[in-house]
């Protein structure tokens, strides 16, 4: 018998078929949860995360071996069809989205697999459902060249992701979950007029043709403004990340780390490929210089307020808020830093998770004692924190200095600063994190509650999936 992802495949030019695996599989382990029921969402769930994590491998090796997959949906090709397609940066974002899904659903498990008699599996229903329209929506995003296709992607993005704010079911995770869909939606409709602009100035939304024919006139500067807006909301960067740190207040701590990891990179993806592949005419230097200014302040403010913060969530929250559009000089030191920050934010928010499952809170100036009781969990939030401050040989530290060599030598030092400075105060609440941790307890704490040692397997992967990226990097 066939396998599945074989069968999806079939019949489609080569090495184009897994394009369209890797957003079928998702959709089809979604309607199986749907359609097993409470009992079985969980188990479902489960058997399809390494399904689509070979779908995602075997696009990555599609990838090194043609340099980029092409797929014409029905045949026809653009304007009248539309095109999936696949480079190197989308294998980067497919494989990575992989990883971080498969890590979250395992972890998950303790909180939402299998229901027992007398309990309700609506909670296990919605998350496992969430997670798959979510890892959907994600591949299409990465694979879309339509950027219509692309709006969809980002809707369905949306509306897998709301629910996994408010799981729970509490009255502030409702709130939340409400601010973040405003400002989704806000975001969305942004997008859309700048797509229709597009659409009536060049009679197109394939990307590969609005390359040739997009000029830097007013209606392709104004369009482009709104896109970016709007994909700027939905990425939560500052100063329009208001939504974010509430959101992941409430939000389990897997649902936190698809959130962080996955979600916002949807959009950023798309900024991307708005700017450098769609619209490449208006990448000239006062453009990039805006969008490194504000990926500047995001890097600034959300450290700064890290810093601030009296919850670890919060804390690792606020710094999710920071730093996703730093790159625009370098793209390599871009993608490398999206895919080391994808790891490692998932990594510390599992790592919290589990710190505040074996106390019973996660206050900061209550962590005393965590660093003997939870040495495995510490040590994953630690490495994690490596990478994001930057240092060697973690994939952050690859990444910040494909940044800090770009810069230097195009003679932008105030970027340097920038990132320099933005690694400092990473490290400044990651020290206060680990001096607390490993201080004494305090006599009134309660005894740590057991976490499995599997449970504190996965962030402490992901966390040195992280790491060795640097390492990998370094190979010849």
């Amino acid at each position: 018998m066939t396998p599945l992802p074989e069968a999806l495949a079939a019949g489609l030019p080569a090495g184009a078929g897994w394009l369209v695996a890797s957003i079928a599989w998702p959709v089809i382990a979604l309607l199986l949860v749907v359609a097993g029921g409470e009992r079985f969402a969980a188990r479902v769930g489960v058997l399809a995360l390494p399904v689509g994590l070979a779908i995602a491998a075997a696009v990555a090796l599609g990838i090194a071996d043609h340099g980029e997959l092409v797929y014409h949906v029905g045949g026809w090709t653009p304007p009248l069809g539309i095109a999936l397609r696949a480079d190197g940066l989308s294998a980067a974002m497919l494989l990575v989205t992989a990883v971080v899904a498969s890590g979250a659903g395992i972890y998950a498990l303790a909180d939402f697999g299998t229901p027992r008699a007398g309990q309700t599996g609506r909670t296990s229903l919605a998350f496992w459902a969430s997670l798959l329209g979510a890892w959907a929506a994600l591949n299409l995003a990465f694979l879309g060249n339509d950027l219509f296709n692309l709006y969809v992607a980002l809707e369905l993005l949306t509306f897998a992701a709301v629910p996994l704010v408010c799981l729970d079911g509490r009255a502030e995770t409702l709130k939340a979950a409400l601010r973040y869909l405003l400002y989704a939606l806000v975001g969305s409709v942004l997008y859309l007029l700048g797509a229709v602009l597009l659409y009536g100035a060049y009679g197109t939304l394939d990307m590969g043709l609005l390359a040739v024919a997009a000029q830097p006139e007013p209606a392709t500067w104004v369009a482009a403004a709104l896109m970016t807006a709007g994909l700027l909301a939905k990425t939560a960067l500052f100063p329009l990340h208001l939504w974010l740190p509430p959101a992941h207040a409430g939000a389990p701590p897997a649902a936190s780390a698809v959130l962080s990891a996955l979600v916002v990179k949807g959009s950023f993806f798309i900024v991307l490929r708005l700017w450098f592949e769609a619209l490449p005419g208006l990448s000239n230097a006062a453009a990039m210089q805006l969008l490194g200014l504000l990926g500047a302040g995001a890097i600034l403010y959300g450290s700064a307020l890290a810093l601030r913060q009296a919850r670890l969530k919060l804390l690792v929250a606020y710094d999710a808020a920071a730093g996703r559009l730093a790159a625009g000089a370098a793209l390599a030191g871009g993608l490398l830093q999206a895919v080391s920050h994808a790891l490692a934010k998932a990594a510390m928010f599992m790592s919290a998770g589990l710190i505040a499952l074996s106390l019973g809170h996660d206050r900061i100036a209550g962590l005393g004692g965590i660093g003997r009781t939870r040495p495995a969990s510490l040590l994953a939030f630690a490495l994690a924190g490596v990478s994001l401050v930057g240092l060697p040989p973690s994939g952050g530290f690859a990444a910040k200095w494909l940044l800090l060599s770009a810069a230097v030598a195009t003679g932008q030092w105030w970027w340097a600063v920038v990132i320099v400075l933005g690694g400092l105060l990473t490290s400044a609440y990651l020290v206060l994190v680990l001096m607390r941790a490993l201080g004494e307890p305090a006599e009134s704490a309660i005894a740590p509650q057991p976490v499995a040692a599997w449970r504190e397997a996965v962030p402490l992967v992901l966390a040195l999936l992280a790491v060795f990226m640097g390492l990998a990097g370094a190979l010849p």
